[in-house]
């Protein structure tokens, strides 16, 4: 192809150009068309089908997982049930309000039946939690290791939940075992009565 045919070309004669110019011409022009319909349309639409592929997958993925959670539910269910049976019986196992003042009996008993002798015990300040209050109960007992072990058992056993922390032993002068103890109990919140009981109480 002669390069001498592009020189003095015309766009108001192009009927006249030669036939190999007019390929040429064609050509580059389609080559133009492709480029700017790719950056303009093309590309736009490449880039939302990539968005809905993506989203297609979070969807998949979100319609298995509740597929599971659906074909499960019977088990689930029966799950929630066995967990509101424990936590029905847990509830059995704190304090009521009326039961509070029996928990020091039953600490003193355990005590002596043990064999120790009780220095101290007393209730403290309750300390309120998100959903239940803690109480607080000081114990000081003096005795043997044999003996000491045996409360702790014994207080393990009580038919309402008393938990045992901060144990501090030393040896007392006349040669036994003095134990400070802090014991706890725990009810759960009840706002409505007890909002109740107070305003009784403040008549």
């Amino acid at each position: 192809m002669n390069l001498d045919q592009f020189n003095d070309l015309e766009f108001e004669n192009m009927g006249i150009w030669p036939k190999e110019v007019k390929i040429v011409f064609g050509a580059l022009l389609a080559i133009i068309v492709l480029v700017f319909s790719y950056y303009f349309v093309v590309s736009d639409e490449i880039k939302s089908l990539s968005r809905m592929q993506d989203k297609e997958q979070e969807l998949r993925q979100s319609f298995k997982q509740k597929y599971q959670m659906a074909s499960n539910l019977k088990l689930y269910r029966e799950q929630l049930t066995q967990l509101e049976d424990q936590f029905s019986e847990l509830l059995k196992m704190l304090p009521s309000q009326n039961e509070m003042p029996g928990l020091l009996d039953d600490l003193t008993f355990v005590a002596t039946d043990a064999g120790l002798k009780i220095n101290r015990i007393n209730w403290e300040q309750e300390i309120p939690k998100d959903f239940y209050l803690e109480f607080p109960i000081k114990l000081s007992v003096k005795g043997d290791y044999h003996e000491l072990g045996t409360m702790v058992s014994s207080v393990a056993k009580l038919p309402r939940i008393v938990s045992l922390h901060d144990f501090v032993i030393k040896r007392s002068s006349d040669g036994q075992l003095e134990m400070e103890i802090l014991a706890k109990t725990y009810r759960f919140k009840n706002t409505a009565s007890e909002a109740s009981n107070k305003k009784q109480g403040g008549r």
